[in-house]
């Protein structure tokens, strides 16, 4: 394989205290699969990727994570980034994020974008086409 001209992002890392979990969630919502066939051998990193190839997710072991808080507080744990998935039906989506462990946040800044809370307290939105 031929070496990228630039450089390039490989991967968004997520602190968490349960790397093997989180990725569980992740690779579900997104339809993802994991990069490494042992990845149950690993509790401290974990790596899912897009089934075509590309940037994926990685999850390292944090134990003393602290969950940022939603919105932004001052003095509180600031978040420090957080990810955008776009999605076809919004309210479908949000019922299945929810089933498989996410919650929504109590606010919400937007009519066709819902922030919810990863297990490990990370925000992230869900958006309709348009968001």
């Amino acid at each position: 394989m031929a070496r990228p001209a630039h450089p390039y992002l490989s991967s968004t890392v997520l602190g968490t205290p349960d790397p093997p979990g989180l990725a569980e969630f992740y690779r579900q919502l997104l339809g993802w699969v994991y990069r490494d066939e042992d990845h149950q051998a690993d509790d401290e990193w974990v790596v899912i990727k897009p089934p075509g190839g590309g940037a994926g997710l990685s999850f390292q072991l944090e134990t003393q994570h602290e969950p940022p808080t939603w919105p932004t507080a001052r003095g509180s744990q600031q978040m420090q980034l957080h990810l955008d998935i776009g999605v076809g039906d919004l309210d479908a989506e949000v019922a299945r994020a929810e089933a498989l462990g996410a919650r929504q946040a109590e606010w919400q800044p937007q009519d066709d974008v819902r922030v919810l809370l990863d297990p490990a307290g990370h925000p992230f939105c869900l958006f309709a086409p348009g968001g």
